[in-house]
């Protein structure tokens, strides 16, 4: 007795790996911007309360450089164009 048999196709979506890992928005050292200044950028942008944005801003002046937020890159991307609005030196990096 003969059965029927289903062809099943299986798709695989195209996306962007570079899209699913989590990305890091960088915020550098300068001379010109005053560290009261940073710390109100930070809570304009990220929404953080003065102590956090104190802490991260303490971060960049002391090591030249500070993680200020992770996420998705098109968030990060956003984020990094808010910071240079604000003339902020910022950049965007693949978490590892």
């Amino acid at each position: 007795m003969p059965t029927e048999t289903e062809e099943i196709t299986i798709t695989k979506e195209d996306t962007d790996p570079d899209l699913d890992v989590p990305w890091n928005v960088l915020v550098f050292d300068d001379p010109v911007n005053l560290m009261g200044f940073v710390c109100l950028v930070f809570q304009r942008v990220f929404g953080y309360d003065k102590e956090k944005s104190q802490e991260l801003m303490l971060e960049v002046h002391q090591l030249g450089r500070s993680i200020v937020w992770s996420g998705n890159r098109e968030q990060a991307e956003m984020y990094v164009q808010q910071l240079q609005g604000y003339q902020l030196s910022t950049s965007l990096e693949k978490a590892f």
